[in-house]
């Protein structure tokens, strides 16, 4: 949408809505500002404005005279449903009809639309959007609700008390008065928002636990939802990047002659990460960039390739690290044990791969800049563009829209493809706004990655088969180091690196965890997918596997025997048991096959989710995972179907690194580059996936991430009990595995 249909669309629906009602919720750091419309970025890449002065500012919803319900979403809509979870919770507690509701993307504003569980912050990560705004939205619905049954008996002269509300519709039974959401909307406005409203008892809830469609399915079903790339502005140029081939490495000189030549590039620019190349589309650019003649300089670059990166992280691994998690004397217990059991897991790089690579529209002009893509973290890259230009942070607008997949990737700790952007449109003086497009190879080769990891386990049993003690040492790099977020390491230990490893909820009267965080590989990371749980979970959940069948258990009573102080987790655990059918024997494969089954359990994001996994396995090695059970805490299930939808995408997403996903490197250099040769899971890979939610009437917690880290180590139990071969590594490749 251009900028004069954007500015015209908004005029008209600051017209359309003067009269409607905007309901805020007011959070104890803010304070109101003067009267006036603030402008909101919408899911279709249009500005909606609210227009009741006396309900402004933190407006999460606004009721219109024709009947709509909006609700503002401070989060980004990326495919996990939180436009549907975040407007069921406001529509269950208003009463609304479902049909009536829409959903609007919220401005960047962090004293407005803050996420509450990271203080001052506008942003979508850590599985925290239902989480976060439980008890926000419940009361942004509830006291929407009591202000419109107020104007109602107002206006009929009856009792508040005796006013009901039901699928949009204010009724009075004894009157027979009734009206729309619509036709009070202008009578509520009047009137002061109550101090609180009274929040339903779950036992009296019709929308939530419900399986009701999803809000973007519709747009996205028929095309209409808009992404990055649908985008286009007046004099809009598109730019692709030249990167240095090697982490490190900066620009030396380049030519540009050929790329100038090619039909429809307008200019060839030199920024902090490379050489941008602007031109009227996408492919001019594309071909321009292909034929730069470009000179790196490389004295700084990283060279080091994966299997000696692994080699420096084993030579730490036989070093005590940073202590992490330290209860009774491990070493002593490992000494006096009965048994003793050691393995170490090297994990590689990964990447995000999310189905739309980065890409964001800048326009920036002297007294502003207006942003547009599918934004995770408003409030950081909100305060790294002001820097750059020069601006104030409320002069930088951001309208999200909606975004084709993350996994962490757009959730950037230092906003580096926004900050491209914006480079380049300062490079260009600001004559014409700019989309920067990553193609998916800028994205393989160029990004963040999930880091490499080597863990290091010994655990010792006592003559019964107990657990009697636990040691485990983790190397690899820190997220968290050199970024906004460094006040988060304590004492040298970053908490997403030994998350699932120092908050084991196994019962282990001697536990140590240690870990190494090398500075000098110059390899950039970001958070993948449930961040330390992608790797803490395999490397426990398959050692204890093991240690149970050394100890001679079976694999879940050995487990349920040390979760005595864990309900949540021993319920979890029985039920996937149960619906997985353990313990009965597995259908027999085809002849010379292997089948198998494996468990694992994990929490992660206050989820705690356990998989049995179904394996059958070739006698040259090559497997498929034919079933996986999951069972699934996450307090109540806002909406089921997008709970079940989560889990069964997180199996997918979790089964392809274990199946063939790596990112590798020789000499520093990025060897993958595409999906021929870092493929996503293919519909023929991927299992029958059963999910069952444990009934909870606790607050919801995280979903988007809990189902991924169960899956690796389940099936690699289901593999060991189907071969007898233990993995140590992921992939897990056939040549482990053939008779």
């Amino acid at each position: 949408m251009t900028s004069s249909r954007i500015e015209n669309a908004s005029r008209r629906r600051f017209l359309q809505s003067a009269v409607g009602l905007t309901l805020a919720i007011y959070l104890p750091a803010a304070k109101a500002t003067s009267a006036g419309a603030t402008s909101t970025a919408s899911a279709t890449g249009a500005s909606a404005n609210t227009a009741h002065a006396a309900f402004e500012p933190n407006a999460f919803l606004r009721i219109g005279e024709d009947n709509s319900v909006t609700v503002i979403s401070k989060h980004l809509e990326m495919g996990q449903g939180t436009y549907t979870g975040l407007a069921t919770i406001v529509a269950e507690e208003l009463d609304a009809d479902w049909e009536q509701v829409r959903v609007e993307s919220a401005p960047a504003d962090a004293k407005r639309y803050n996420n509450l569980f990271w203080g001052t912050y506008q942003g979508t990560g850590g599985s925290t959007a239902i989480a976060n705004s439980w008890e926000q939205l419940r009361k942004a619905g509830a006291t929407a609700r009591a202000m419109l049954v107020a104007a109602a008996a107002k206006q009929w002269n009856v009792p508040a008390g005796e006013i009901s509300v039901s699928n949009g519709e204010v009724r009075h039974t004894a009157s027979g008065s009734k009206a729309s959401f619509g036709q009070l909307a202008r009578a509520a406005a009047e009137l002061t928002p109550p101090t609180g409203g009274a929040l339903k008892d779950p036992k009296d809830f019709k929308l939530i636990g419900q399986r009701i469609p999803r809000k973007d399915n519709t747009d996205k079903s028929t095309g209409k939802a808009v992404y990055t790339q649908d985008i286009h502005l007046p004099g809009m140029l598109t730019a692709v990047v030249a990167h240095p081939p090697r982490f490190g490495a900066k620009l030396k000189s380049f030519n540009a002659a050929k790329a100038k030549a090619v039909k429809g590039v307008v200019a060839v620019l030199a920024i902090p990460t490379g050489v941008a190349v602007l031109a009227k589309d996408t492919w001019s650019a594309k071909k321009g960039r292909d034929v730069l003649l470009i000179e790196w300089d490389e004295s700084q670059a990283f060279k080091l390739g994966s299997e000696q990166i692994l080699a420096r992280y084993r030579e730490l691994a036989g070093q005590p690290g940073a202590v992490a998690r330290k209860t009774g004397d491990a070493e002593q217990a490992l000494a006096s044990a009965a048994h003793t059991l050691e393995a170490s897991y090297d994990f590689p790089y990964l990447a995000h791969a999310a189905m739309e690579p980065m890409n964001c529209v800048v326009h920036w002009r002297k007294d502003g800049c207006e942003v547009w893509n599918g934004n995770q973290m408003q409030t950081a890259d909100q305060m790294v563009l002001a820097k750059l230009f020069g601006l104030a942070p409320e002069q930088v607008r951001i309208h999200t829209l909606y975004a084709g997949g993350s996994f962490g990737r757009r959730a950037s700790k230092d906003s580096d493809y926004i900050l491209e952007a914006a480079h380049i449109a300062k490079a260009y003086n600001g004559r014409a706004p700019v989309k920067l497009v990553w193609l998916r190879e800028d994205d393989m080769r160029a990004g963040y990655y999930r880091p490499m990891f080597h863990h290091r386990l010994r655990a010792g049993l006592d003559k019964q088969g107990r657990l009697v003690g636990w040691q485990y040492r983790l190397v690899g790099q820190s997220i968290l180091a050199d970024s906004p977020f460094e006040a988060m390491l304590k004492d040298g230990i970053d908490p997403v690196s030994v998350e699932g490893a120092a908050n084991l909820p196994y019962a282990v009267p001697n536990l140590l965890v240690d870990l190494h965080t090398p500075t000098d590989i110059g390899i950039p990371v970001l958070w993948w997918r449930s961040v330390g749980s992608t790797h803490t979970a395999f490397s426990t959940e398959t050692f204890l596997d093991e240690l149970a069948q050394t100890a001679g258990h079976d694999p879940v009573a050995w487990r349920l025997a040390m979760l005595a102080e864990h309900p949540r987790h021993a319920a979890v655990l029985k039920l996937v048991a149960d619906k997985a059918g353990w313990g009965a024997p597995l259908a027999p494969g085809k002849s010379g096959e292997r089948r198998g089954r494996g468990v694992a359990l994990h929490e992660s994001f206050g989820t705690v989710v356990a998989e049995v996994a179904e394996v059958t396995v070739q006698p040259d090695g090559n497997y498929r995972v034919d079933r996986v059970v999951c069972a699934v805490d996450c307090g109540i299930a806002v909406n089921p179907d997008v709970v079940r939808a989560q889990v069964e995408g997180a199996v997918g997403f979790a089964l392809a690194p274990v199946l063939y996903g790596a990112i590798t490197l020789t000499d520093g250099k990025v060897d993958q580059s595409n999906f021929h040769d870092y493929p996503p899971i293919r519909m023929a890979d991927m299992p029958r996936v059963e999910v069952h939610i444990v009934p909870s009437g606790a607050k919801p917690s995280g979903i988007g991430e809990p189902g991924v880290p169960p899956l690796a180590p389940a099936v690699a139990n289901a593999l060991a009990a189907a071969t007898g071969k233990r993995a140590r590594k992921l992939p897990i490749s056939a040549e482990l595995l053939k008779v």
